[in-house]
């Protein structure tokens, strides 16, 4: 089983925002693959179904971003699932808005929910899906921008990384994270 989460902040407050962009892949992913992600379990919304040949859990932690680790060890050690079968999907303020980056293991780079699964898993060798949200504007408090929308230009881009965002996932289930490296990093065009 591989457990696939898209990071966010719970409310309605929070939605559509930089930091949310994991929720929004999710949501997409789900919908291509018609998996509800309504059961309230693990501190989190989550939904059971299949991809390719491998079931899935599709979560939403509902703990807010800083202690996303939470719900994740919780649904880790109740379904015995191995860090490397954790796919992590979540914005990056170092990429360009819409540009994906795929890595199978590596540090937090200073955002706080990986420094929490980090902390929670004791690993950092989980594959991860960074979804770019653009750099933080100078003179602007980095809470502010992560928790700020996009304008409807950027919308428009990040439509586009969410959907490549849910087939990069996808593909790292079916055909292995290289093949999706290979496909989806590098930048946008």
């Amino acid at each position: 089983m591989y457990l696939i989460a898209g990071l966010g902040n719970p409310t309605k407050e929070y939605e559509q925002t930089r930091h949310n962009v994991g929720f929004d892949t999710i949501d997409i992913l789900a919908d291509k693959h018609s998996i509800t992600v309504t059961e309230r379990k693990h501190k989190a919304l989550c939904g059971k179904g299949m991809i390719g040949n491998e079931k899935v859990l599709l979560m939403k932690p509902q703990t807010f971003m800083n202690v996303s680790g939470e719900s994740l060890r919780d649904a880790a050690d109740f379904y015995k699932i191995d860090p490397a079968h954790i796919i992590i999907i979540y914005d990056d303020i170092n990429l360009e808005i819409g540009q994906l980056r795929i890595r199978t293991k590596g540090s937090a780079g200073g955002h706080n929910g990986v420094k929490s699964i980090i902390a929670h898993l004791g690993s950092q060798e989980f594959p991860r899906i960074k979804v770019g949200v653009g750099a933080k504007p100078d003179r602007m408090d980095l809470a502010a921008y992560v928790l700020s929308r996009f304008s409807q230009t950027e919308r428009s881009v990040m439509e586009d990384a969410f959907r490549d965002a849910a087939d990069a996932a996808e593909m790292m289930l079916i055909d292995g994270a290289a093949a999706a490296m290979n496909r989806y990093n590098g930048k946008k065009e």
